[in-house]
């Protein structure tokens, strides 16, 4: 990276490509600590542990997918009984409250 007299950073294609890297990898729910290592093992050339680190994100995707969906399962019976009840407090209210 370089800089104008003015301040303004200049950055070469290599630049570019790693940032535009770092987004991708994120994007696909690596933590900056993963993606550094993601650089590293790019530069070795070093497939096997990519893979190894790409199927156990993939895990923890389906992981986190797997509470979300329970997640809004729970809401939208809970919206089903605030519309079916009319009195007391709003199950929806009544389920946060207890938790």
């Amino acid at each position: 990276v370089g800089q104008s007299g003015s301040g303004i950073r200049h950055y070469d294609e290599r630049d570019v490509r790693r940032l535009n890297f770092i987004r991708g990898a994120q994007a696909a729910g690596f933590k900056l600590k993963e993606i550094a290592r993601l650089l590293e093992l790019e530069e070795k050339d070093d497939r096997a542990e990519v893979r190894v680190l790409a199927r156990s994100r993939a895990a923890l995707l389906d992981r986190e997918i797997a509470a979300m969906s329970l997640a809004r399962d729970a809401l939208l019976r809970l919206a089903g009984e605030c519309e079916r009840t009319r009195k007391g407090p709003c199950p929806v209210l009544d389920a946060f409250d207890r938790r």
